[in-house]
Parts: structure tokens; C-alpha cells; sequence
């Protein structure tokens, strides 16, 4: 009777453990979804919310300037929190590495020195757009999220946090992670900082977007822990939001500057 009991015990926690291990298979499909969800549903909100704000006597630039702000603001805080969900529901969802993961500290540091390399990559890139290319510097996509930003100042925070630590799980943890697994760290690297150049839809910028995805990609693995990549992901998306809000007030400084010489 007691081995009856112990049998059946054993067998509930084997599918238990089943159970849990076909959930946590899912959970990077499940992240992707929500991903390409955030990217789609504003399209199913932008007719009413325009209507909404145009009730409010804005004018049509402002108000779809004000649509597309707050969509960005609910679509991505919304796909956030449920991304958030899943990965805390899902315990094993980052255990993807060999060997021994950096410490918080050592994570942390290699994060603000990424924002130093991703940078200095872009600046990199954009010299090698110009040059080899002729494409023109400055980013139509970071111009239009400025404006968005100064209608909208809630948007800032989508910007800065929401976008790209969505971003990560998504083309670090998910993309790159599972490549990583599966074939070699190059192709994985490869793969995925094309995806992330893609996806921005800025194809005169492409080279910019790749170098990014490539050091993203090297931090996580360097560290493997995703903190790293989110926060040079955060720090770039700050440096250039503030950068873009404040370019008037920079661009009188350096004149004042001038005239004082």
C-alpha cells in the first residue's frame, strides 16, 4: 500500500515536472508573440484614438502626433507587464549558458561600458555610411520619436525602458539565445543583429542597427545575463532622447562658445 502510494506520489510530481518544463519551451515563442503584438496592435486603435483627440480641438499634427505617443505608451507598458508575467512564471527562462554567469556587479559594469561600445560602434558605422555609402547622417525614425516625445512625454519612458528591454528578451534572449544553442556564437550573432536592423525599418541605417545588435550580443554573452545588454540598451536610448530634446540648447551653447573665442 505504502509503495502504491509513493508510486503515484512520484508520478504526479514526473507530470508536474513535464508539465512545467513544455511551459518553459514556450515561453520564448510566447515572448515573441507578444513582441510582433505590441509592433501590430496600435494599427486597430489609431482610427478611434485620432477621432478622440481631435474632439479635443488639437489641430491634425498634434493630434496624430498625441495618437501615436500614447499608443506607444499602452501598447508597450501593456506587452511589458505580460512579458513579465510569463518570465516570472517560467524560472528556467534565462538558464540557457554553460559555465558560470558574471556576478549583479561585474554585469552592471560591463552594462554602462557597453553603452560606451555600442556608441562608439555606431559612430563607426555612420563614418563608414557616409563614406563608403554616401548616406546622409541623422536618423528620420529617432526624429519622429523626438517629436513624439515632446507632445507626449509619457512616450519617453516606452522609449528609454519599455522598447528596449522588450527588445532584448526578444532579439538577445529569444533570437540570439536560442541560435546560440543550437549552431555557434557568430551565425547566432549574425542572425540576430540583422533581425534587430530589420525590424527598425530604417534600411539607409542598417549597418548602424547591425553594429549595435553585434555588441548587444556580445555583452549578453560575455556576462550571460541579460541585465548587461538591457542596460546599454537603456543608457543609449537615454543619451540620444536627451541629446535630441535638448539640440537647440546645445547647438546655442557651441555658438556662444564661438562668438567667445
Amino acid at each position: 500500500m505504502k509503495m502504491n502510494i509513493k508510486a503515484k506520489a512520484d508520478t504526479g510530481r514526473s507530470k508536474y515536472s513535464v508539465k512545467a518544463s513544455r511551459k518553459g519551451k514556450r515561453t520564448p515563442l510566447y515572448i515573441l508573440l507578444i513582441f510582433i503584438a505590441v509592433q501590430l496592435a496600435p494599427i486597430l486603435f489609431i482610427t478611434p484614438t485620432l477621432n478622440y483627440f481631435r474632439g479635443q480641438g488639437m489641430d491634425q499634427a498634434t493630434a496624430a502626433a498625441s495618437t501615436s505617443g500614447w499608443l506607444i505608451v499602452w501598447t508597450m507598458g501593456i506587452g511589458f507587464i505580460a512579458a513579465m508575467i510569463l518570465i516570472l512564471r517560467d524560472k528556467q527562462f534565462f538558464n540557457i549558458w554553460k559555465g558560470k554567469k558574471a556576478g549583479l556587479l561585474e554585469a552592471i559594469g560591463w552594462g554602462i561600458l557597453g553603452f560606451f561600445l555600442v556608441y562608439f560602434a555606431q559612430i563607426i558605422a555612420a563614418l563608414i555610411e557616409v563614406e563608403l555609402f554616401g548616406i546622409a547622417p541623422g536618423s528620420q525614425n529617432t526624429a519622429s520619436i523626438t517629436k513624439l516625445v515632446e507632445v507626449v512625454p509619457w512616450a519617453l519612458l516606452a522609449v528609454v525602458f519599455f522598447g528596449p528591454v522588450l527588445e532584448e528578451l526578444v532579439f538577445r534572449r529569444v533570437v540570439f539565445g536560442s541560435l546560440n544553442q543550437t549552431t555557434n556564437f557568430f551565425l547566432a550573432t549574425a542572425v540576430s543583429a540583422l533581425v534587430f536592423a530589420a525590424v527598425h525599418l530604417e534600411f539607409s541605417h542598417l549597418l548602424i542597427y547591425f553594429s549595435t545588435g553585434l555588441v548587444l550580443a556580445f555583452l549578453y554573452q560575455k556576462t550571460k545575463r541579460i541585465i548587461t545588454p538591457i542596460i546599454a540598451h537603456v543608457m543609449l536610448n537615454g543619451f540620444v532622447m536627451i541629446a535630441q530634446l535638448n539640440m537647440e540648447k546645445l547647438e546655442n551653447f557651441l555658438k556662444q562658445l564661438e562668438q567667445m573665442q
